[in-house]
């Protein structure tokens, strides 16, 4: 930890603290996404086959009391279509639709600015990098510097700059990684939310004799 503190001291604090703070808020959006997709993800198989069961026994009630206990957007948006199941086919879709319109941008929101975070940290160690640069070798060229300090001088500003290069890189990676993880989780999602909304609808439409419309209805 102390040698940690030491380069952070040895970049310089006015660039270090700027890499530090896009390494904080990145850190915040991840923990955040991480617990909000991993609190909405559903077995997907499980809820289907469930939902299968129910409709086909034309007990459509309790598939609407299943998804109702299930804190997910896939439950709710199938929840939305059946609520709607004693209306034409049209509207029980469009009622899912509605729903999934509602849902999927939460489900996406935030994980694009783990790239736009990794950029700013980057570019913020390179221009600490160009900071460190310029004031070492300012210094080394000045007169007022003596002769004898000027390696010492060189060898700060260098020090300076690699280390925010250093520091600008690692929050980079640390959000990359985070962005790519978290965007298969988001597209995981969105594709169970998509095929199993289908798959209900399909299953609705193909079984609406079965279905127990005053149990709706009440």
């Amino acid at each position: 930890m102390g040698t940690l503190w030491t380069h952070y001291k040895a970049g310089g604090p006015v660039m270090m603290s700027f890499i530090a703070f896009w390494l904080v808020i990145s850190i915040g959006v991840i923990l955040e996404r991480i617990y909000y997709l991993y609190g909405s993800s559903i077995n997907k198989e499980a809820f289907l086959a469930t939902m299968q069961k129910c409709i086909l026994a034309g007990d459509v009630s309790k598939a609407v009391k299943q998804c109702s206990a299930e804190n997910a957007p896939l439950a709710r948006i199938v929840q939305a279509g059946l609520v709607k199941v004693n209306r034409p086919d049209e509207e029980v879709q469009a009622a899912m639709d509605e729903a999934a319109l509602r849902e999927i941008p939460k489900i996406a929101s935030r994980t694009g600015y783990l790239a736009l975070l990794a950029n700013l940290a980057m570019l913020s160690g390179l221009l600490g990098t160009v900071t460190g640069l310029i004031t070492s070798f300012g210094a080394v060229s000045g007169e007022s510097v003596d002769p004898s300090h000027k390696a010492r001088v060189l060898a700060q500003g260098i020090s300076e700059a690699m280390n925010c290069t250093w520091f600008g890189l690692f929050v980079a990676i640390i959000s990359l990684v985070a962005y790519a993880w978290l965007n298969g989780k988001t597209q995981s999602l969105e594709d169970d939310i998509n095929e199993a909304s289908v798959q209900v609808l399909n299953l609705v439409v193909n079984n609406r004799q079965k279905v127990n419309l005053s149990a709706i209805a009440a």
